[in-house]
């Protein structure tokens, strides 16, 4: 593969679009059948995936303790910057799958565009970070599993916390085990339920801070004066000690966010993935700044920072959302709201544990794991994988013993430095993806989907991602503050990172890939041929889905 321009026509048809690929002889390049998930994912799927697939209990369960340590503008300051974050890696992201929607998203593209042993590296934190993060399965299996059994505490602290860590663990189970469509069917029900719930609970909160509630009390900015806008983080004066109270929002806030690739990893399940993605991917902004931002400026008003339930290792924890709306009187619907959280937190275990399969899946793909996994039913299920990380969930019944709160805490601190390393990865591989592109003479604009932002976005998911990792354990170094497994929850990874990677290079032997030696042309051919244009909708119910998909479409590739 030379680094002379590309002839253009060697990329596309005549619709400007990628679709036959052919090498410098004229020969075509066709990509053996070796995978054998199956494309059942459908574009309503991919959007909810999208759009409430991760919406889960770091918005509505952990933003408790953010609260508690950086007040209501530490909050909001904290999700913002965390949001432009999010934005970049997604944009980056999205650039790359969409081009090449592969099994293995982007485990396999780090592969391709960086180094094998990156790709090794990148893998497994990326399994782990699902595996231990989720409900049931994988990634983020035992964190929403304990976050489960929190919201169910606020009905019945007397039942074992185990009886709930059970009844979601069977509910998980079973929505994987039926396959990608009954996921994709699942998640929709699910996610919609989801927005719908932060959607509802942002316009109760405008209602109740104007006064709207039964007390009638119209609370403002009462809160943001006293106790005040601010946290005296450990109770360190000064603009020191509000500074760390905001530093403080921040892993809590990735932890909020982590899981917004995911549909990087449905990509390879993804009917019409040059269609559905690019779609996906341009609905980012709308998440971050109507769930996110406005979810936590609402929170922010209606509960004041230092109110005593908020921390979650209490043992009495609710959500934010429940404080706010009992302290207004509602009766009733604080436990119907408790419920929605309820199935919240049974969706993101869900999408955990089909992202963790999914991601180990890619990894004996591509060498880095047992072929077992890549064993399949007829239907195109990776059932050995599923299997596997299913059983990482049983992590979750630590929350009997060391209290559901507690541990929490250590899930959600793990799971948010793995995510971060994750958008690290991705953010290194587009930019050697763009270098690639820039010495083989491939023009950008001609890719599904693209963004001017580029590369300055790449480089400011390298930057910030690394950053807050590395000081995401801060807190430990406060004299009288020190805590072993605060401190370890918080860096394992960061440490195990570059010792899988140098480990894997020295192992197996592997160097980084040089631009010229890219592979900008391997799966085109099958991906062109999963291209089409989507029919007319064939009722109402149909075109209205195809009227809320495309409102966002305009609003990309800015």
């Amino acid at each position: 593969m030379g680094t002379e321009k590309t002839d253009p026509t060697a990329y596309h048809n005549s619709k400007g679009e990628f679709s036959d690929v052919s090498d410098h002889d004229g020969e075509s390049v066709q990509s053996p059948p070796r995978h054998t998930l199956q494309r059942k994912l459908k574009n309503r799927h991919i959007a909810m995936i999208s759009i409430g697939g991760v919406i889960g209990t770091g918005l509505f369960v952990g933003t408790a303790n953010s609260l508690a340590n950086g007040g209501p503008i530490g909050l909001l300051l904290g999700y913002v910057v965390m949001g432009s974050i999010v934005y970049s890696v997604m944009v980056t992201l999205g650039e790359m799958i969409a081009f090449l929607p592969i099994p293995g998203g982007h485990i396999k593209l780090a592969e391709r565009f960086v180094d094998p042993a990156f790709s090794f590296a990148m893998g497994w934190n990326y399994w782990y970070n699902w595996t231990i993060v989720s409900p049931l399965l994988t990634f983020v299996v035992p964190a929403e599993l304990s976050a489960a059994a929190l919201l169910m505490n606020y009905w019945n602290q007397t039942v074992n916390d185990s009886v709930w860590v059970v009844m979601c663990l069977v509910v998980v189970l079973t929505i994987n085990m039926l396959g990608a469509g009954a996921y994709g069917e699942a998640e929709f029900i699910f996610a919609s339920i989801k927005v719908l719930t932060i959607t509802g609970l942002i316009i109760l909160g405008i209602v109740l801070d104007l006064g709207g509630g039964p007390d009638h009390d119209r609370i403002g900015f009462r809160y943001w004066k006293n106790p005040g806008p601010f946290v005296q983080y450990n109770n360190i004066g000064g603009a020191k000690g509000r500074f760390l109270g905001w530093w403080a929002v921040l892993t809590q806030a990735a932890f909020s966010f982590i899981g917004t690739e995911i549909v990087a990893i449905a990509a390879g399940e993804a009917k019409n993935p040059r269609r559905t993605l690019p779609k996906a991917i341009r609905r980012v902004y709308i998440r971050i700044l109507l769930f996110y931002i406005g979810g936590t400026l609402v929170i922010g008003l209606l509960v004041p920072s230092n109110n005593p339930y908020l921390k979650l290792n209490s043992g009495t924890a609710a959500s934010p959302f429940v404080l706010a709306i009992e302290t207004a009187g509602i009766k009733s619907l604080p436990s119907i709201i408790n419920a929605c959280l309820l199935t919240s937190a049974w969706s993101a275990s869900s999408s955990d544990l089909y992202t963790s399969s999914r991601a180990i899946y890619g990894l004996a793909a591509s060498g880095n794991a047992p072929k077992i996994f890549l064993k399949t039913t007829r239907s195109g299920l990776p059932y050995v994988a599923v299997l596997f990380c299913a059983s990482f969930s049983l992590l979750a019944f630590m929350a009997v013993s060391k209290g559901a709160g507690t541990v929490f805490d250590w899930f959600s601190n793990m799971t948010a430095v793995a995510g971060l390393m994750t958008w690290f990865g991705i953010s290194v591989t587009y930019l050697r993806f763009y270098k690639g592109m820039q010495v083989q003479g491939i023009d950008r604009k001609t890719l599904p989907y693209y963004t001017n932002l580029q590369p300055y976005a790449a480089w400011w998911g390298v930057v910030s991602t690394i950053t807050v990792c590395f000081f995401s354990g801060w807190s430990v170094f406060l004299k009288g503050n020190w805590n072993t497994a605060t401190f370890v929850t918080n860096y394992i990874l960061l440490i195990t990172w570059p010792i899988m990677y140098f480990g894997a290079r020295f192992y197996y032997g592997t160097k980084p890939v040089a631009a010229q030696d890219m592979d900008f042309k391997s799966d085109l051919a099958e991906i062109a041929a999963d291209t089409y244009d989507e029919p007319p909708p064939k009722n109402k119910m149909e075109a209205f889905w195809q009227w809320l998909v495309s409102i966002a479409a305009p609003l990309g590739n800015f």
